[in-house]
Order: C-alpha cells, then sequence, then structure tokens
C-alpha cells in the first residue's frame, strides 16, 4: 500500500503527538472566509487565464504524488472562516499570534500538519503578505527536542541536542518542500475564536509551486495531527465548506464552517460513507460508477473467476472496492482510473458532437470552443458515490482554459486504483464532513449566497 500511495498524490509527511487545547467561549458555531485566486477578494488575482495552467499542472503533480510520507520517527466549539481563491486551491483566512496577524493558507483536506512561512527566512518562495516573525508573538512556543511530541514525530530531526528545537522537514512530490521548527502558537479563526496551542510548523526554507497569495498549508485531514483532529472534540467532529464557482469571479468569498454551524442538513442531502483506510490523512469514498447523460459506466469489485472484460446494463465493469476515491479540496482536477476515464471521455464527445480543439497549455485532453453552441450540448454527468448519486453542473466538468476555449476538468489517474474528487466538482454544493458519524454529504447550493 505504501509504494502505491506514493504514486498517487501530494501530502504532507508527519505526524504529531495529541495536544491539549484551552476551552474558549461557548459558541453554537464559527465560519471562515476560503477565497479563490480568481476571486476580487484574493491577494493574488491574475488577469486572463494564466493562472489555469499553473493550476492544472499542480492538480496533476498531486496525483502522481498524493503522499511522499518519511519513514522516521481546548477549542471553540463551532466556527465559520472565509476561504480565498488563490492558483486552483482555496485559501482560509485566519488569526496567527499574539497579537494576531492575518494569514492566508492553502485549506487542505489531503494536508495534516499546518505550517506557515517565518522570519527569519533563509529561503522562501513569494508570498505577498509579510513573513510572520514568531520573535514578535507572545505565544509562540518551539517544541523542545526533549518534548514527547516531538519524539513521536516523523520527519523531524533533533542535531541540536536535548535543550535544541525540534526541526520538521516536509518533501512534495512536484519537489516542493518546507522545512523549519515545530511549535505551538495561538490560531484564531472567526471573529475570535482561538486555538491556544495549535501544534503548527514555522518554515524557514520553503520551496515550491505555491500561488503568491498562499503563506503555507492548513492540514484538514484525518491525521491526529491536522486543525480538524485538534479541535475534534469541541466541534463534535463537524466541518463543512462550500465553494464559490470560479467562472464568475465573484467578490463574495467561499465560507467554512465548524461545529453546529457545520450541520448539512434538509432537502436534497445525499450522504455517503467515509471509509478508514491507511494513512488516515485521506476522506476515503467509494465511487460505484459514473454517468454521462443516461449512460452508466460503473466501477464495481472484481471475483476471481472475472478477467475484467465482463459488462452488465450499464456499461462496462472496472476493478474497484471499498474506499477507491479520495475527496481533497487541495486539487483542482478530479482523476479517474484510467479506463473509466477514456470510457465518459469518449461518451462526452459522443454527446457533445462537436470539432475538438487544442487545449493553448497542452495539458488537458479534451478541450472545445467556448461558444454558446459548445454550452448547449454539455451533457449531465453523475458522480455515483456509495448512497449519493451527485449531478454536476457544467462548470463543475469544465474548466475555461483562455477566451476561447475550454477543457473538461476530468483527467486519467496515474495511481493504482486510486481517484481523486477535486474542488471544481464540488463547487456550488454544501460539502459536510462528520467524522462522529463517519459521512460526508453534499447539498446543491448557491455558494455565492450561503
Amino acid at each position: 500500500m505504501a509504494g502505491t500511495m506514493k504514486l498517487i498524490k501530494i501530502a504532507l509527511a508527519c505526524a504529531l503527538a495529541l495536544i491539549s487545547i484551552l476551552h474558549a467561549t461557548e459558541a453554537a458555531g464559527f465560519s471562515v472566509d476560503l477565497i479563490h485566486r480568481d476571486s476580487l477578494k484574493s491577494p493574488s488575482l491574475q488577469s486572463s487565464f494564466e493562472h489555469v495552467s499553473a493550476t492544472v499542472q499542480r492538480s496533476f503533480n498531486r496525483a502522481k504524488t498524493l503522499i511522499l510520507r518519511d519513514g522516521g520517527n481546548n477549542s471553540p466549539q463551532a466556527a465559520s472562516v472565509d476561504i480565498v481563491p488563490d492558483a486552483g486551491e482555496y485559501l482560509m483566512r485566519f488569526g496567527l499570534g499574539t497579537p494576531q496577524v492575518e494569514t492566508l493558507a492553502i485549506a487542505d483536506t489531503g494536508s495534516d500538519l499546518t505550517w506557515v512561512q517565518c522570519a527569519p527566512c533563509q529561503k522562501c518562495f513569494k508570498q505577498k503578505a509579510p513573513i510572520f516573525d514568531p520573535s514578535k508573538s507572545s505565544t509562540y512556543k518551539a517544541v523542545p527536542c526533549s518534548s514527547p511530541t516531538c519524539k513521536s514525530v516523523r520527519s523531524t530531526s533533533c542535531g541540536g541536542g536535548a535543550k535544541g528545537v525540534c526541526n520538521y522537514s516536509i518533501q512534495y512530490g512536484d519537489r516542493s518542500y518546507s522545512r523549519g521548527d515545530l511549535a505551538t502558537e495561538t490560531l484564531t479563526l472567526g471573529a475570535n475564536e482561538s486555538i491556544p496551542t495549535t501544534i503548527i510548523g514555522c518554515g524557514h526554507v520553503d520551496q515550491g509551486t505555491f500561488g503568491a497569495g498562499a503563506s503555507g498549508i492548513v492540514g484538514l485531514g484525518g491525521g491526529k495531527e491536522s486543525l480538524i483532529r485538534q479541535m475534534q472534540t469541541s466541534i463534535k467532529g463537524k466541518f463543512s465548506y462550500c465553494l464559490v464557482p470560479i467562472s464568475g469571479r465573484s467578490s463574495q468569498p467561499s465560507k467554512m464552517h465548524f461545529g453546529d454551524e457545520a450541520v448539512v442538513s434538509g432537502a436534497g442531502v445525499l450522504t455517503t460513507p467515509i471509509v478508514a483506510k491507511s494513512p488516515d490523512t485521506f476522506y476515503y469514498l467509494t465511487l460505484e460508477g459514473m454517468s454521462v447523460g443516461n449512460k452508466r459506466f460503473n466501477l464495481a469489485p472484481l471475483s476471481s473467476s472475472d478477467d475484467g472484460e465482463g459488462s452488465d446494463e450499464g456499461g462496462d465493469v472496472f476493478q474497484s472496492g471499498e474506499g477507491n476515491i479520495i475527496i481533497d479540496s487541495g486539487t483542482t482536477l478530479t482523476f479517474l482510473p484510467s479506463e473509466m476515464y477514456r470510457e465518459v471521455e469518449t461518451a462526452v464527445k459522443r454527446e457533445v458532437g462537436m470539432k475538438e480543439i487544442a487545449d493553448p497549455a497542452r495539458q488537458l485532453k479534451l478541450c472545445y470552443p467556448a461558444t454558446e453552441e459548445f454550452e448547449s450540448k454539455i451533457p449531465e454527468i453523475t458522480a455515483h458515490f456509495k448512497g449519493a448519486d451527485v449531478k454536476l453542473k457544467a462548470y463543475n466538468a469544465f474548466v475555461k482554459t483562455s477566451e476561447s476555449s475550454v477543457c473538461f476538468a476530468f483527467a486519467e489517474s496515474t495511481s493504482l486504483g486510486i481517484a481523486i474528487y477535486g474542488n471544481l466538482a464540488q463547487m456550488d454544493y454544501l460539502v459536510g464532513y462528520d467524522l462522529v458519524k463517519k459521512t460526508v454529504s453534499f447539498k446543491p447550493t448557491d455558494c455565492s449566497n450561503a
């Protein structure tokens, strides 16, 4: 499994000990902003479509090696935060340190450790906001090498001895990396919901394909060191987000909710189980098939006597199993197993029936002229999760790559049996995670008004 996962996707490589968190005010729920790069509120808003190429390339890098793990060694009850877009990812807005420094970092359900760039910055990627200076925060505390937390963490080193600071090192599949000190710091979500002793990485040597609006990563994965797990008891294991479509360049930020604010209920809710698998960073769901118009292609387990060439009324049957897809807020595209992707792509071509064009960036395979005629021919595409049939709108399935071109926002997975459900497919759905019930729910929602 470890060998396979190394071929799947980029993710942070660390494991931290559980920490105690001080209890904050008795709040029913809170929210934060999530802001996309195309948003008018984004600090790295670009003209034209120059962000798309970098976005797509990062998606391919993530899909190739979702995980590159090293083998080494009290809080608010609920909240909501803003999410700001940046280069295909959504950035979470939060306060860091005392006094608070407003910070934007990639909201990533495929990562655990939260880290930001810190002064002194020996080698850092370009960011528009000032680098966080831990020496100016009264609540910053480096984790010493003698700490049990440091000793329990993979990818740490303690060359400084017992009195030295615990260091971390994270390597990504696209050769991005972050290296620095483990620390505890006060992290504030929403207006005033504080988590006083959050374990973070304070990066002093950081390089890679990060947008200028980001200062690091917010780990929202399922591992014990993630921000979600650090808040899990107080937020009752619940969080959700609603991603505003990027195509409209809306000035309205997306929202991420925690605790009671994160409950997804009412008419139209679709719910599917989270499958427990290793590594626990990722939220594994079960994809049973995909439909293009009224043509369905099923993913199903193969019996020992099946040669893999069988078919049923819905179409070809491909090898699968429980927990065969990862839902990920940090990946833009949706990646399907190769055979299924080819069947879905062929069905889309058949339904559209128009002459294809080349992707200007030469990255995506299926592209068409961005015309009203094309828009009228886009078929309905449905992702069939276990117990949840999620219907995609045109902007969930196609992304505009230039003024005159639009491309299919799906690609072949380069992994051996794992697919990725990316953030374009999640736009205009309220997506709720319940880690107590172990479910993910989807509710069709106008996220610009949510």
